[in-house]
């Protein structure tokens, strides 16, 4: 009989407290009293629009203008203006488009997540995969990062029951709500591999949802159930005491299983095929899955750069090969938690359910959950189950494909470098002192560093967020422009005083948010150009001119991969770079200072990330000093 009223005495004592946290207390779950709901506005959000052809090709023309010689440009533009012709291919194409658009919430939708990610083979680690540095820890036993590890989870799992209850803060774009629909597919979602295409499966929504997370350690999986009786969340405590259970289990390294998650998605995709003809690995996969997250329990790191930041960025994108933590991955999975053994920390995520945003907040739900009093309230649920290692055969045809993804992945290690740093000289607040976008202006200094560096502009990618509209996901920021171009020429020119440089990275940050405002808006290139290419493709005609002339190719091989993710703590986003001989630069503006994650790849003799950064710190420094000199200059 006291059992049930302990029982019942904890239900009611969650909810009042639950209740009360999700209307007065600002470091609650609930994030303070909540002025504007989660999924206020969205079934009235704009569909995504379709430009016109006229805006998007003159648009085009002048984004490609700078990376083409002069004769490379006359014939684009020969292209252009016959593809743009009245009744010409282009209109009809646009005829189409809009006609899909009518009976489509998103036009876009289905055709971004197959090209972008689904119909990708190449491998999701380094190609496609973030990670995303917490601010670091301290450890010195096992039980500081089991204790960190459980504090993760259980911050998690508080922020998913704001997910569930639809009481995470609704994200603005000024007066405009955006689309929220990514916070409802991170928790509980896995990509699955197919042989020619994958599939994604989303189970947090649906109408048996996941009670578990896995985790693993030493190359082992386990299933951990993280609710109680009446679903009511596993307190710190608890999963610390699960957490080590799973430890002292898995003392020897297993069988890396996980490592073939970083295949080629074709191999993998036909090794998980045939793995699944056994019930107990597609019953263990399932449990994967499934899973609310993955929680990444790490041995030490194999070797270290002497950088911490570096380390812990190398950890979440590969875990640093087979000799490290690599094996202790299951690379589909939406989340991980990432915990290294001295204190190395953050997450990997895979790209294709979400962007940026939603998994920056919830890191910074968790850092402030970590941060606050709030778990030494909860009291410990009841009824729990012991955590359930995940059982696989793996047949003896299977080693050489063990073998050979460890292979693969080695060579991915060996050719990714990193340089993550944070930049000291001022913040955001320095560059808005100036009456200047800070994300124009740290746009512009990438751009000055790789002309520093190459002599040469360079296509840049900056990821726009176009959630203003239904299923909203991302558009281009083409960032390289005839004012960025003519900007950096200035800065570089010993001739050129220091209002003729000022003047040129003004007009180099407007033009820049002019067009990352067409492109928040649904108005950029890319994605209304990728929407009449897959027309033609399934109209079953021979792919467009435009497409495979050297405007295009060249604009679209992006050397610089950048994007802005701003958290509230110090911490980055990192990935590889989009193409061979690129950068990878990803940034979080802070007051007065900037935190970046910066990549490159070995293989190409043109990139290095640690050359990059010092043109990049070179180049912010020289902005400010021009902009200072100018000042001075008005003044007398």
């Amino acid at each position: 009989m006291w059992i049930l009223v302990l029982e019942i005495f904890i239900y009611v004592f969650q909810q009042q407290r639950h209740l009360f946290e999700k209307y007065q207390n600002p470091c609650s779950g609930a994030m303070g009293v909540i002025t504007r709901k989660m999924t206020e506005g969205q079934s009235s959000l704009p569909r995504l629009p379709v430009p016109t052809l006229q805006e998007t090709l003159k648009k085009y023309l002048k984004s490609v203008k700078p990376l083409v010689t002069d004769e490379e440009f006359r014939i684009t533009e020969e292209i252009v203006n016959k593809f743009g012709a009245q009744n010409g291919l282009g209109e009809k194409l646009q005829s189409s488009l809009e006609e899909r658009a009518k009976i489509s919430e998103n036009w876009l939708t289905d055709w971004w997540i197959s090209t972008a990610y689904l119909d990708y083979r190449w491998p999701v680690v380094v190609w496609s995969s973030p990670g995303l540095v917490f601010p670091l820890q301290e450890f010195h036993t096992l039980d500081d990062q089991l204790n960190y590890a459980s504090l993760v989870i259980a911050g998690a799992l508080d922020y998913k029951i704001m997910v569930d209850e639809k009481t995470v803060p609704l994200d603005m774009m000024g007066k405009d709500p955006l689309d929220m629909s990514q916070y409802f597919k991170i928790f509980g979602t896995c990509r699955i591999p197919g042989v020619t295409r994958d599939s994604i499966a989303f189970h947090g929504q649906s109408d048996n949802p996941p009670t578990h997370i896995v985790v693993a350690h030493n190359n082992h999986f386990f299933k951990i159930d993280v609710y109680g009786k009446r679903r009511l969340p596993l307190n710190a405590g608890q999963i610390f005491s699960q957490l080590r259970n799973c430890v002292e289990r898995s003392t020897h390294p297993g069988v890396p299983v996980g490592i073939l998650t970083s295949q080629n998605r074709n191999a993998w995709g036909k090794n998980y095929k045939q793995l699944c003809k056994d019930k107990l690995n597609k019953a263990s996969f399932e449990d994967i899955q499934r899973s609310i997250f993955l929680v990444c329990i790490d041995g030490p790191i194999n070797k270290s750069s002497g950088c911490r930041a570096n380390d812990a960025a190398l950890q979440c994108i590969h875990g640093n090969g087979i000799s490290g933590n690599a094996g202790n991955r299951w690379y589909d999975k939406t989340i991980q938690f990432i915990i290294g053994k001295k204190g190395e920390v953050g997450l990997t995520y895979e790209h294709s359910p979400a962007e940026g945003p939603p998994i920056a907040n919830l890191m910074d739900h968790i850092v402030k959950y970590i941060g606050g009093s709030k778990q030494d309230y909860q009291l410990p649920a009841v009824e729990l189950s012991k955590p359930k290692r995940l059982m696989f055969n793996i047949p003896s045809d299977m080693d050489y494909e063990i073998e050979n993804s460890k292979s693969s992945l080695e060579s991915l290690v060996q050719d990714l470098e990193m340089t993550c740093f944070t930049f000291t000289g001022f913040g955001k607040n320095y560059i808005k002192s100036q009456k200047l976008s800070p994300d124009s202006f740290i746009q512009m200094a990438i751009q000055l560093a790789f002309y520093r560096i190459h002599k040469e502009p360079g296509a840049q990618y900056e990821s726009a967020s176009t959630r203003k509209f239904l299923h909203g996901r991302t558009e281009t920021i083409r960032s390289c422009s005839e004012e960025s171009t003519h900007f950096a020429q200035k800065m570089l020119d010993p001739n050129a005083n220091s209002t003729q440089k000022v003047m040129a990275l003004k007009s180099a940050i407007e033009a820049h948010k002019k067009y990352a405002l067409d492109a928040v808006n649904g108005r950029g290139v890319d994605r209304h150009l990728l929407g009449l290419k897959m027309i033609a493709i399934e109209q079953g005609m021979d792919i467009p001119k435009l497409f495979m002339d050297v405007s295009y190719l060249r604009s679209s091989h992006m050397r610089l991969s950048t994007s802005q993710v701003p958290a509230e703590c110090e911490a980055f986003m990192c990935y590889g770079p989009l193409v061979p001989d690129g950068y990878g630069c990803c940034y979080n503006p802070r007051s007065d200072s900037i935190v970046f994650g910066t990549s490159a790849l070995n293989s190409s003799p043109e990139t290095h990330s640690t050359v990059f950064r010092k043109a990049l710190e070179e180049s912010l420094y020289d902005m400010r000093t021009v902009l200072i000199e100018d000042g001075l200059k008005a003044k007398l």
